[in-house]
């Protein structure tokens, strides 16, 4: 049966009290991310070289990312804020429409996608190029939030009400596959996965589709894969098998981590990264020239503040009163998990490399924006936290 959506009478809360309940220590730390990414990005650009600059000496440089991100970081706030302090409500009630929005953007990709890097995954604005992929994340998020919040044991006990959710998940991450992008697809399994264990569905589901994964891994792994995506993985079990070859990335990464030593080698001052040893460090592998330049210090910071705002968005989750505040939130720190962890996993070769950008801090507009309006989304649950919303099924 067809469910609509009726809120609850709750306060009305002036923009100045939304002000006051705004959590400023989480919106502080994405924001310092968001400045060590741009310190960051422009460690890997290009020094300026001309006749009023003089010649090329040292590294770093504003082009050819450092600005356009600072750019992206702007568009992002607005965003941010626009998903902050819009009424609640209003995301409830258009949830569904945010997902087939998301749904749509992927759908065009397969007929009118751009095709970079051997794989289809961008949609042309003419200004800007955009990966539907990394908004389909947020969008399953708060469809999945939704679908859930006014569930009920009962409910959760049947195999029926799972139906949809999976059909959630199957729809997008079928197209992804076939971009290819392995990583997003590997993201959106996990988060669906993590929010049907938080919403307390039964431990027998998981045991029943962990047995179907294992028998149709063959299947996957002969029809399902590309040779480049086979031979990742093939090249992650024996990383030494083709050095200069399909293990180069893993190899330059680990030994441009591993040489930042306890204090890194100084800002600027990599090696690996800058004299084009490690390859994408301004996306996938900023972690490893990250790590080259400030050393375990360095690297220590940044996953501090990473499982800060992990344990900050547990706690929104469990503060909040209403139930879709609580599974939008869990529902985006999943996401966030899933992205910082895959990436570093990736870059400390205890994983095969996958497309995975560590979150707020690699090269790209997609994926960031996406996240930035994640943030917001958990800032207007937390600032609604305490008003209790309700739905009732027709």
């Amino acid at each position: 049966m067809a469910r609509t959506t009726r809120i609850s009478r709750a306060e009305n809360i002036s923009f100045n009290e939304k002000l006051h309940r705004f959590n400023w220590p989480l919106f502080a730390l994405m924001c310092l991310v968001l400045i060590l990414s741009i310190i960051s990005l422009y460690s890997a650009g290009t020094p300026v070289c001309g006749p009023d600059s003089g010649p090329c000496e040292g590294f770093g440089g504003w082009r050819p990312y450092a600005l356009s991100q600072a750019a992206k970081m702007g568009f992002g706030f607005v965003l941010f804020f626009i998903a902050a302090f819009t009424n609640i409500k209003t995301w409830i009630k258009n949830s569904y429409l945010i997902y087939f929005i998301g749904l749509a953007l992927v759908i065009m990709v397969t007929f009118v996608g751009h095709t970079g890097m051997g794989a289809q995954r961008w949609l042309n604005l003419g200004f800007f190029h955009i990966q539907p992929s990394e908004f389909i994340k947020i969008a399953l998020v708060v469809a999945l939030a939704r679908y859930f919040a006014w569930q009920n044991s009962i409910d959760l006990s049947k195999f029926k009400n799972y139906l949809l959710p999976v059909a959630m998940l199957v729809l997008p991450l079928g197209l992804i596959v076939m971009q290819p992008d392995l990583g997003t697809a590997v993201s959106l399994g996990l988060i669906t996965i993590g929010f049907f264990w938080i919403v307390g569905a039964h431990k027998k589901w998981f045991v029943i589709a962990s047995i179907l994964t294992v028998l149709a891994a063959p299947a996957i792994w002969f029809g399902g894969l590309h040779d480049y995506q086979r031979e990742r993985v093939i090249t992650f079990i024996d990383p030494d098998r083709d050095p200069s070859g399909a293990g180069y990335q893993i190899n330059q990464s680990k030994i441009a981590f591993g040489s930042g030593g306890i204090v890194g080698k100084g800002y600027l001052a990599g090696t690996q990264s800058h004299l084009s040893f490690l390859p994408e460090n301004q996306t996938d592998f900023i972690f490893a020239m990250f790590g080259e330049e400030l050393g375990f210090i360095g690297t220590f910071v940044l996953l501090l503040i990473y499982s800060i705002i992990i344990g900050m968005l547990f706690w929104f989750a469990k503060t909040s009163k209403n139930r879709f505040g609580q599974l939008l939130c869990f529902g985006f720190m999943l996401n966030f998990f899933v992205y910082y962890f895959i990436n570093i996993a990736m870059v400390l070769g205890l994983m095969p490399t996958v497309g995975v950008p560590l979150p707020l801090m690699s090269f790209g507009g997609s994926s960031l924006l996406s996240l930035m309006f994640g943030f917001g989304l958990v800032q207007n649950a937390h600032i609604n936290k305490d008003q209790q919303l309700s739905a009732k099924g027709s």
